[in-house]
């Protein structure tokens, strides 16, 4: 009997875990996307030699590509320790150590006062927010997961997913609010440095969030029970899982790619190509991030009633069609389709990405899943995210056309339905026994 009721005393109110886990990563979100705005808008005349618009443009986003380069490290790293002494203190040290980068970026020289330095410490702090964040999204999503009744794991595990267009929301709208209440040599000057500045004040919100829930109880009865397995973690998940991690990824691929067009590329799109002001793109981002917070907890909890497959299936369809439209609609420069382009297109993607904690935490056992579901997730993230404005930009140089990039969304949706397809119903899966 004791065995049994242990697990439940020490639960920390699932709304609390919840809470803890949504602003944690509220405040990573905003950091990593914080520099992949800056980046479109700013970053490519700051930090790199002057030249042609979108070669700089270029070159500032093989910078944001190389995060993403650094994510499966962190996921690999954070996973095997999370696996072997818990979710809770990694999730507390990804969220210090992304804090930490973005605040040092809001203090760098640029390269016109210190040269090729400048794009040098702008890598150096790039990686070491992708290396945290490779640890952040795993351990969120599973301590909720954990914590949570089995009936609405789809519901109560999106939330740390809604953290991303939170995230995305604040970045943007303090973006947008200095865009429009400066001039361009002001912001270029100083102003793109607040945000990253007062990225302290939120990591110090986050941290006291998060050193106030308990451990996963799953976790602490799956370490009570198992006998401590000699396989290094992420060694036993890539020989076990293998299936597993090649469906993540796969099923990563439309969500991820789509996510990085509808709200970054927008932003070079909208400025080098049309030839429209800062604020354009950003206001239509800050509308349409704010319907998809409230979109993905939705996804999430109709994944609970009719499956994980049909869900996503959808928005995997979905997002690969609409890109076409997309760029049809952005073409106007009419802001009103713009926005109306990037809302839906978000509300598609979160049918990917509410489900998608879930789908991916019941596709591991305990004992790996820490690692499961960051190797597979964050692995994805380098050919899907990291590349994905680098793709999108080149072939918009090379094409002329934004229906270059609709196309590229297009393929990778094909990629995520046939991976999620292939694998079966996971919503009914029980936790401890997978």
């Amino acid at each position: 009997m004791s065995t049994s009721t242990e697990p439940v005393r020490e639960r920390t109110p699932i709304a609390r875990v919840v809470g803890a886990s949504l602003v944690g990563t509220t405040v990573e979100w905003y950091d990593f996307f914080l520099y992949g705005v800056a980046a479109s808008v700013v970053f490519g005349d700051l930090f790199f030699p002057k030249g042609e618009q979108l070669t700089g443009t270029l070159l500032s986003f093989a910078t944001f590509a190389v995060g993403f380069f650094a994510r499966p490290i962190g996921g690999v790293v954070f996973g095997h320790f999370g696996d072997r002494i818990g979710r809770k203190n990694l999730l507390v040290l990804s969220l210090l150590m992304m804090g930490l980068a973005t605040f040092a970026i809001g203090l760098l020289p640029t390269y016109a006062q210190v040269g090729a330095l400048a794009p040098i410490l702008l890598t150096v702090l790039r990686l070491i927010q992708g290396f945290a964040l490779g640890g952040e999204w795993g351990g969120a999503v599973l301590i909720v997961s954990e914590h949570g009744d089995p009936a609405r794991r789809g519901f109560w595990a999106s939330w740390p997913q809604a953290g991303a267009p939170a995230g995305q929301l604040i970045a943007n709208g303090v973006l947008a609010g200095l865009a429009a209440f400066q001039s361009d040599a002001a912001f270029n000057s100083w102003g793109w440095r607040i945000p990253f500045l007062l990225s302290a004040v939120l990591v110090l919100v986050g941290l006291w969030v998060r050193l106030r829930i308990e451990e996963s109880p799953l976790f602490k009865q799956a370490r009570a029970n198992q006998e401590p397995s000699e396989k290094i973690p992420f060694v036993e998940v890539i020989t076990k899982y293998p299936r597993e991690i090649l469906t993540a990824m796969g099923a990563r691929m439309a969500e991820n790619v789509s996510y990085y067009i509808f709200t970054i590329v927008i932003a070079t799109y909208a400025k080098d190509h049309l030839g429209l002001g800062k604020s354009f793109a950003l206001n239509a981002v800050l509308i349409a991030a704010a319907i998809h917070f409230c979109a993905i907890p939705l996804w999430g909890a109709l994944s609970d009633r009719i499956g994980r497959k049909p869900v996503y299936l959808f928005g995997a369809a979905g997002v690969g069609i609409w890109a076409f439209v997309f760029i049809a609609f952005v073409d106007t420069k009419n802001f009103a389709l713009a926005t109306l382009a990037v809302t839906v297109g978000l509300v598609l993607h979160g049918a990917m990405y509410g489900p998608q904690a879930s789908f991916f935490t019941e596709l591991f056992g305990t004992r790996v899943r820490y690692s499961g579901v960051s190797v597979g997730y964050q692995l994805a993230s380098i050919v899907a995210g990291g590349l994905a404005p680098f793709i999108a930009v080149a072939l918009l140089k090379a094409y002329d056309t934004g229906y270059a990039i609709s196309i590229y969304v297009a393929v990778c949706s094909v990629i995520s339905l046939v991976a999620v397809m292939s694998y079966g119903e996971t919503s009914k899966r029980d936790l401890a026994q997978v």
